[in-house]
């Protein structure tokens, strides 16, 4: 599972709507998943991009009582900076932004009307992720939004989705979540470009197979029908390049580490071996990789991840040569701040990637 923290411490008429726009999205994207042989794809934007960047800010708020936590809660996400943060980002080159609603912490970033009806206290009463998405638009970038499928959360909040452990395909969840999922999608609108699924494995308790691709595609393009999707099983870190579904518009492309400078295709399988891509999809899904940098997502299995400018430059080239795309995972502080060390690095592979190959790399 991908996990990262942000550096803080202990700190009837619906429903058949819902159903028809469900069933359009399954049956256009059953004939031709993602356009990928037409002359336009969803993801084109992504191929030809720059690079991107993902940040994970999750909060574990503190507290004696559920009262005590929801208020710590909105305290730290309204101290969050969203100009510095939105400067930072803008200064390295990237062309979009995958940021966090929410993980498992019970707690999500942004409010939301279908959860604050059933359970009010685990949302923010500022919308920090749709201020982040709307100035990233303004200024000509892309928002990703960034959600688990599954819900490894606390009791109550299992109880207002209706998850069930005992029920493998999910069914009494799936519809509750996608609803929380499109009251999202529906307040972000044209300011959210896509959508980042977590959690989408074959595993016993929500296994993959069972998932409800076509729906949860439904709730995301609710407010843009133009934003991408992708589901992440693990990705290259599992050594599986084919991607969890042919709907999904992009590539999870979760990658741990590198081995020679190349993906550790198969991280988890103590085994790695070196890969890249050779084309820009893969059944028809844009390739894309997603790479943690001064940063983890296994913890203290395999400690934060640094390389020089000429490995991350290399990889890039390589990826962008054959139409693919690469996202850089950095830190992040409980206030919104990059390390300036990571943006600065950030700053030169843009610049290198945009001047022309020469013989040694920075």
């Amino acid at each position: 599972m991908h996990r990262a923290a942000c550096g803080r411490k202990p700190v009837t008429l619906m429903c058949g709507l819902i159903l028809i726009t469900v069933t359009a999205v399954r049956a256009a994207e059953t004939k031709h998943p993602n356009a990928a042989t037409t002359d336009k794809h969803r993801a084109d934007w992504m191929s030809k991009g720059s690079f991107g960047l993902m940040v994970h800010y999750l909060i574990s708020p503190v507290g004696n009582s559920p009262a005590e936590k929801t208020a710590d809660f909105n305290r730290t996400v309204d101290a969050f900076d969203v100009p510095g943060f939105v400067r930072q980002f803008s200064s390295t080159g990237a062309d979009w932004l995958i940021f966090t609603i929410g993980q498992n912490t019970g707690y999500y970033n942004s409010p939301n009307s279908f959860l604050d009806a059933k359970l009010p206290g685990h949302t923010s009463h500022r919308d920090l992720v749709g201020e982040i998405a709307t100035q990233l638009k303004s200024s000509g970038k892309r928002f990703i939004a960034y959600m688990p499928a599954e819900l490894a959360a606390p009791a109550d909040l299992h109880e207002a989705f209706g998850w069930r452990a005992d029920d493998p395909k999910q069914a009494a969840f799936q519809p509750n979540y996608q609803a929380f999922v499109r009251a999202f999608s529906l307040q972000y609108g044209s300011n959210c470009d896509g959508w980042w699924f977590d959690g989408c494995y074959e595993w016993p308790v929500f296994p993959s197979k069972y998932l409800d691709f076509a729906g949860y595609i439904a709730a995301a393009r609710a407010g843009n029908p133009n934003a991408i999707t992708a589901f992440n099983d693990g990705a290259f870190c599992t050594g599986k390049v084919k991607p969890v579904t042919p709907l999904e518009d992009y590539h999870p492309g979760e990658i741990h580490t590198l081995v020679d400078g190349q993906v550790a295709l198969g991280w988890w399988q103590n085994n790695p071996k070196p890969y890249l891509p050779d084309s820009r999809f893969v059944d028809g899904v844009q390739w894309h990789g997603l790479l943690p940098v001064d940063s983890t997502f296994c913890g203290p299995a395999l400690p934060d991840q640094h390389y020089d400018d000429a490995t991350l430059v290399k990889l890039l080239r390589a990826v962008k040569s054959v139409g693919g795309a690469m996202t850089f995972n950095l830190p992040i502080g409980i206030g919104g701040a990059m390390p300036e060390t990571s943006v600065a690095q950030m700053q030169r592979v843009s610049k290198a990637i945009v001047a022309p190959a020469a013989g040694n790399e920075p």
